[in-house]
């Protein structure tokens, strides 16, 4: 497990473990640092908690609608599987 530090949200020196990767960490910090300062901008007076409570949830949000995609996908490739054996002709062993 790689461990990193970042400055992220107005907190320095982060630091977590992951098993993910340096590119990963990287596009996902980059990804919620932009979220956060969109927030910022048009948050006003809000605190950096809820701000933080906010981008989680809106992160959470963009997770959950990308795993419906995902299993709408899933659901659409089982189908068309299915409709592609069935017009496939079995065979008999007669033959």
């Amino acid at each position: 497990m790689q461990e990193y530090i970042l400055n992220a949200f107005d907190l320095v020196n982060v630091s977590f473990r992951t098993e993910a990767g340096n590119d990963r960490v990287t596009k996902a910090h980059e990804y919620a640092q932009k979220l956060y300062e969109e927030l910022k901008v048009h948050g006003g007076n809000l605190t950096r908690d809820r701000l933080l409570a906010i981008l989680l949830l809106g992160i959470t949000d963009d997770l959950l609608q990308q795993k419906i995609k995902v299993e709408n996908i899933n659901t659409n490739l089982i189908s068309l599987l299915k409709k592609i054996d069935d017009s496939i002709p079995v065979q008999s062993k007669e033959q």
